[in-house]
């Protein structure tokens, strides 16, 4: 394989990461940044890269970085499960990319690791293409079901709410509970999670909890929420109603409430700027010049900022 091109940044133009070769490079020419423990090698993600090995290759090159200390050596920025399995299989040398950025550079904080609709379309797309379950599943060293619920993980979730969600860690579990909701109301639960930035079964559940008969897809059925009895389940629904409508309410006269004060707040600010109003104010009206004077410097109202 050809030796790395170096580049550099020319004006107008975007540095470029990796070398646009790759190497085949000897471990023994490899130096970790990590070591990797008897534990990690117990976990399931080394044992799913150990057994995906012999069936796909490397499908991810390990990143390397050049060592400037030791010519022809080279720092592994990411892949260090990826070498330690390849070691195990008897492999003495590994393609790499080679970064282009210097030591400084930690490469994992820059990766996007897989989100779970991720991972279900690939595995969607690789069935498509005739890849059987079985072969997916010894490739990732799970058990056939698990690839079957991953495969049919979207089933019955509307476009919108897998678009909110498709880069998000989210349980599995969560998309069970999301399907017993009507799209509309999918929505409104994937909106609130990432407002939250929470993502369990547990915050899922309760949102169904607070959802109403007629935005769910079987309202005839009675709603089984661990903890809580069909009673106390009706009396969230109308408490959550209520502060729904209270909500509206005041979202509806906040904009406003806002403009006013902002008028108000420019109108007392020119108005004190007066110096004969203020010496009047001063010695005449001391509480009005008061309550004028925090109006006129004050920055919001609740949580929205006011500007002039």
């Amino acid at each position: 394989m050809d030796q790395p091109q170096k580049h550099k940044m020319e004006d107008g133009k975007i540095l470029i990461g990796f070398e646009k070769n790759m190497l085949d490079i000897k471990f023994e020419h490899i130096s970790a940044i990590k070591v990797i423990t008897k534990d990690m090698k117990r976990g399931p993600n080394f044992k799913k890269i150990l057994s995906s090995i012999p069936e796909h290759g490397i499908i991810e090159p390990p990143v390397v970085i050049e060592d400037k200390n030791t010519k022809g050596h080279y720092i592994l920025l990411d892949g260090h499960l990826r070498i330690e399995a390849l070691k195990q299989l008897g492999h003495t040398s590994v393609v790499c990319l080679i970064s282009s950025d210097d030591e400084s550079f930690t490469y994992n904080k820059h990766v996007n690791r897989l989100s779970p609709i991720q991972e279900s379309r690939m595995i969607i797309r690789a069935i498509e293409r005739g890849v059987p379950e079985e072969k997916i599943a010894k490739a990732l060293n799970v058990d056939v079901g698990n690839i079957v619920q991953k495969r049919n993980m979207l089933n019955g979730i509307c476009q919108e709410a897998i678009e909110l969600l498709k880069d998000k860690i989210v349980a599995l579990e969560v998309f069970i509970v999301l399907r017993l909701m009507k799209p509309c109301r999918q929505i409104e639960a994937a909106i609130l999670m990432n407002n939250i930035g929470l993502y369990s079964i547990s915050h899922a559940r309760s949102m169904l909890a607070i959802t109403p008969k007629d935005q769910l897809v079987s309202p005839e059925k009675p709603k089984k929420i661990k903890g809580l009895d069909e009673e106390q389940i009706s009396r969230m629904e109308k408490e959550t109603a209520i502060v729904q409508r209270e909500y509206k309410i005041i979202e509806e006269s906040y904009g406003i409430d806002v403009l006013n004060l902002t008028i108000a707040k420019g109108y007392l600010g020119s108005l004190l700027g007066n110096a004969r109003v203020l010496k009047y104010l001063a010695q005449h009206k001391p509480e009005i010049l008061a309550q004028f004077q925090k109006i006129a410097e004050m920055t919001s109202l609740g949580g929205g900022q006011v500007t002039t």
